[in-house]
C-alpha cells in the first residue's frame, strides 16, 4: 500500500492558502539566489582588480565556473530522483554552498607588480578555486531539487499550482535583486571579503531556514526507495554515503578544471558532440515522421538558446568591465558600483513579467499569440538590440570620455524583455516537443546548451580584452573603442540570428504538428 502523502492531504495551508512548504522553499531559494548573485557580478572584478588577472585569464575562470554551474544540476537532479530524494539533496547542496561562499571571503594578499611580473598569493587563490568548486557542486544538488519540491507540494490538477510557482520565482528575483545591490556595494566599497562574506551569510540563513522548515514538506521530498539508499555500494559504503563521497571527489575534479583553462571547453565540446550524435541516431532510427519533425524543431530551438544566453550573459562579463572602466555610473541621482548594475535584470523582471504574462494571454484569446519560434526570434533580436543601446551611448561620451549610465539601463531593459520572450517558454517546449521516452535526455540537453552558452559568452567577451595596469585601464578611449567593436558584432549577430529564426518560423510551426 502506498503511504506517500499527497498534496491534498496537508492538514493546513499557510499564507494566501498555499502549502507552508512553499514558503520554506521560497525562503531557501531566495537566500540561495542571494548568495549566487551576490558573488556573480563581483567575480570578474575581483580577479582583475585584486588578483590582477588579465581580462582573458579572468574571463576563462568566469566562463568555466558558469558553465560548470549550469551543467551540474543535470547530475544532481538525476541522483535525487533515483536515490537521495530532494530533501537530502537540498541539505547536502546547501552545506557545500555555504562552505563555498564563506571560503570566497578569504582574500589573501593583494597581488602586486614586481619588476613587470605579477606576484599573487597562490595559497589564497587555491582556496578561491576550491570554494568555486564547492559552489559548483552545491548548486548541482540544490538548484534542480528545490524546484521539484515545489511541484510536488501540489496535485497535478491543483488550481493553486501556477500561482505557487509564481510566488517561488518571485523569491529568486528578490534574492538576485537585493544581493547584487548589497554584495556589489560591500565588495567594491569596503572590500571584496565583505561582499563575498555577505553572500556566504545569506546561504547559511537559507540552509538553516530549510532545516527548520523540513516538517512542512509533508514527506514529498523523501527518497523513493530508502532501502536502495541504505544498500551497500560496490565500494562497501551505503549508496547514500557513496554519493556524498563521489560528490566530494567531483569537487576536487572541478577544483582542478577551473585552474586549467582548456579543460572545461574540451569537456563541453566532447559532451556536446556526443549528445548531438546520439540525438541524430535516435531521430533517424527510432522516430516516426511526426516525432522526427518535432525533435528537429526542438534541437533548432535549443541551439538558438546558445546564441541568446551567450549575448545575455555578457552582463557578468564584458558589460561589467564596461561599467567599471568606461561608464559614468551615476543614474537617477545615485552612483552605483559596476557590479550593482546587474540588479537591473531582476528589477525589470519584477516590473515586466506580469505585463508579458497578460500580453500573451490577451493575444492568445484573440488567436494572435506568437508561436514559440517567433518568441525565440524576438528574444534573440532584443538581446542584440541591447548592445545597440551601448553603441549609441559610446557615440556621445562626456568630457572625460565616459558613457552615460542610462544607456546601460536601456541595455538591461532590452535584454530582460528578450529573456521574458524566450526563457518562460523554453522548458515548456522541451516537455511538449520531445518524444516521451527521451524527455529527460532533452531536458539535460537544454541545460547543457545553457552551460555551453556560458562558456561561449566568456570567449566572446575576450574579443574586447584590454591591457590594464594594476587592474585599471590606462586609455579610456581605446578601451571604449574595443568594447564598441565587440558590441557592434554582437548587435548584428543577434539581429541576424533573430531574423533568420523569424524567417524559418512558419516552417518550424508546421513541423511542430499542432503543438503550441
Amino acid at each position: 500500500m502506498n503511504t506517500t502523502p499527497t498534496a491534498a492531504s496537508e492538514p493546513g495551508a499557510g499564507f494566501l492558502g498555499h502549502p507552508r512548504g512553499l514558503y520554506v522553499c521560497f525562503a531557501t531559494e531566495l537566500w540561495e539566489r542571494f548568495s549566487f548573485y551576490g558573488m556573480k557580478y563581483l567575480l570578474l572584478l575581483y580577479l582583475t582588480k585584486y588578483h590582477l588577472f588579465s581580462d582573458e585569464g579572468g574571463l576563462e575562470v568566469l566562463g568555466g565556473y558558469a558553465a560548470l554551474v549550469y551543467a551540474m544540476p543535470v547530475i544532481g537532479g538525476l541522483l535525487a530522483d533515483r536515490y537521495l530524494g530532494m530533501r537530502k539533496a537540498v541539505i547536502f547542496g546547501g552545506i557545500l554552498l555555504a562552505l563555498g561562499h564563506l571560503g570566497m571571503a578569504v582574500e589573501g594578499e593583494q597581488a602586486r607588480s614586481v619588476n613587470g611580473e605579477v606576484v599573487r598569493d597562490e595559497g589564497a587563490l587555491q582556496v578561491f578555486y576550491f570554494s568555486l568548486a564547492l559552489i559548483v557542486m552545491g548548486v548541482g544538488f540544490l538548484k534542480p531539487n528545490i524546484s521539484t519540491i515545489v511541484g510536488r507540494l501540489y496535485a497535478a490538477d491543483d488550481p493553486r499550482r501556477d500561482a505557487g510557482f509564481t510566488i517561488f520565482y518571485m523569491g529568486i528575483n528578490i534574492g538576485a535583486f537585493t544581493a547584487t545591490l548589497l554584495c556589489g556595494y560591500l565588495g567594491e566599497t569596503y572590500g571584496w571579503r565583505y561582499g563575498f562574506g555577505a553572500a556566504g551569510v545569506g546561504m547559511v540563513i537559507g540552509l538553516l531556514t530549510f532545516l527548520q522548515g523540513q516538517k512542512h514538506l509533508q514527506g514529498h521530498a523523501e527518497p523513493g526507495d530508502p532501502q536502495v539508499l541504505r544498500a551497500p555500494s560496490p565500494i562497501g559504503l551505503s549508496m547514500e554515503w557513496t554519493i556524498y563521497l563521489g560528490a566530494l571527489a567531483g569537487v576536487v575534479v572541478a577544483w582542478q578544471m577551473l585552474q586549467f583553462h582548456g579543460a572545461v571547453g574540451i569537456a563541453l565540446n566532447t559532451l556536446s558532440l556526443a549528445v548531438l550524435a546520439g540525438l541524430a541516431w535516435f531521430i533517424t532510427v527510432k522516430c516516426n515522421p511526426v516525432e522526427r519533425s518535432r525533435m528537429l524543431v526542438l534541437i533548432i530551438l535549443t541551439l538558438s538558446t546558445v546564441v541568446f544566453w551567450s549575448l545575455f550573459e555578457q552582463g557578468a562579463a564584458s558589460m561589467t568591465l564596461y561599467a567599471d572602466r568606461v561608464m559614468d555610473r551615476r543614474i537617477f541621482g545615485l552612483e552605483l558600483t559596476a557590479a550593482q548594475f546587474g540588479s537591473l535584470n531582476a528589477l525589470f523582471i519584477f516590473l515586466f513579467a506580469p505585463l508579458f504574462a497578460w500580453l500573451w494571454t490577451s493575444l492568445g484569446r484573440r488567436g494572435l499569440e506568437p508561436s514559440t519560434p517567433v518568441k525565440f526570434s524576438l528574444g534573440i533580436a532584443q538581446a542584440g538590440l541591447g548592445f545597440g543601446a551601448l553603441i549609441i551611448g559610446a557615440s556621445m561620451p562626456d568630457e572625460a570620455g565616459l558613457v552615460a549610465g542610462y544607456w546601460m539601463v536601456l541595455a538591461y531593459l532590452l535584454h530582460t524583455t528578450g529573456e521574458l520572450c524566450l526563457s518562460p517558454v523554453g522548458l515548456s517546449a522541451v516537455t511538449k516537443l520531445a518524444v516521451p521516452s527521451v524527455v529527460g535526455v532533452m531536458m539535460g540537453s537544454w541545460f547543457l546548451a545553457t552551460a555551453y552558452s556560458e562558456f561561449v559568452a566568456a570567449q566572446l567577451a575576450k574579443l574586447a580584452a584590454v591591457e590594464t595596469v594594476d587592474g585599471a585601464v590606462t586609455d579610456v578611449g581605446l578601451a571604449l573603442a574595443s568594447y564598441t567593436e565587440l558590441f557592434s558584432s554582437l548587435l548584428y549577430f543577434g539581429l541576424g540570428v533573430g531574423a533568420l529564426l523569424l524567417l524559418l518560423s512558419p516552417l518550424l510551426k508546421r513541423m511542430m504538428h499542432g503543438v503550441h
